[in-house]
């Protein structure tokens, strides 16, 4: 698996795929390396001028290659649902669903529906839309849900007493419980489709430390030139954090429960490589506990 690059990435016409947050950052960058490759491209953003301005680029980089945006706002799960019913009555097939949009470190606020911001959008909001695209998902042969977790997990637990962190606050605390309910979610879903007998897999993977606009705090604005200056000393680009989640994405031998991520110190950057994190992290009582609680929070059952 050493020195994965986009060249390995085979031909993907007749491929529909959903990446959230991809008028941006890594979501960007992989949207159009796999535009680029055939696919049908949906862009699932925020803010709809942005995601338009990001299509045109993509479409200018390929020809004619089909780019949709489709408005999907993560902290609204009214959002989440018009989307998935929007789509499903666009579509009836969906090859890649991947879970990319997130938030990190934002001062103490909430969603639409009263959740942790972080929590919120980076779990609960990628568990509903999940949920609602599993039949389409579910109905397309050796399809994949791909979600992006962090290193941030290693050091994680969930706080099922203070999820909406109202009995106190820390971003950095919250972020990691985010990124860890990533993870425990894909392994998760991955056992209850294995289970299932069903064709699509569940994999994850993360970026290591890429310089993209996720320290924006959720605002949705470009981060700053001091933040930007520092983060070239320490991070990757975005096109190279980009790469775990194409791999997730297109790799044709993938059985489901995979971890991708950069292979160099610390799994902070380089080509992506398998990840042995789940082994160590991934608890199945906590897991279920964490699914129950999700399912009840967004009123998402899923038919597995």
């Amino acid at each position: 698996m050493n020195k994965w690059t986009t060249e390995k990435i085979g031909d993907l016409n007749g491929k529909r795929i959903v990446i959230t947050g991809s008028s941006h950052g890594i979501g960007y960058e992989a949207a159009g390396v796999l535009a680029s490759k055939g696919a049908e491209v949906i862009l699932a953003v925020r803010n709809r001028e942005k995601g338009e301005k990001a299509a045109a680029k993509i479409r200018a980089m390929n020809g004619s290659q089909p780019v949709v945006v489709m408005n999907l706002d993560l902290t609204d799960l009214e959002s989440v649902k018009k989307f998935a019913e929007e789509f499903k009555s666009r579509y009836d097939r969906l090859d890649v669903l991947i879970n990319n949009a997130g938030v990190m470190v934002p001062p103490y606020k909430k969603t639409k529906d009263g959740f942790e911001l972080q929590f919120g959008t980076n779990h609960l909001g990628h568990f509903a839309l999940t949920g609602q695209l599993l039949p389409v998902l579910m109905n397309t042969p050796s399809s994949r849900i791909v979600s992006t977790s962090s290193i941030a997990a290693r050091r994680a637990k969930i706080h099922f007493d203070n999820l909406d962190g109202s009995k106190g606050y820390r971003p950095m605390k919250f972020y990691r419980q985010s990124k860890y309910a990533n993870l425990l979610f894909a392994i998760e879903l991955q056992n209850r489709l294995k289970s299932a007998g069903s064709s699509t897999i569940s994999v994850a993977c993360h970026p290591g430390i890429s310089a993209t606009n996720l320290l924006s705090r959720g605002k949705g604005r470009e981060t700053g030139r001091v933040m930007k200056a520092l983060l070239r000393l320490v991070a990757q680009p975005a096109s190279m954090g980009a790469l775990p989640t194409l791999c997730a994405a297109t790799h044709p031998e993938l059985k489901g429960g995979e971890y991708f991520g950069p292979e160099g110190p610390g799994n902070t950057r380089g080509y992506p490589v398998l990840n042995n994190d789940p082994a160590r992290l991934y608890n199945p009582d906590i897991s279920a506990r964490l699914w129950e609680v999700s399912e009840a929070l967004t009123g998402t059952r899923y038919s597995i």
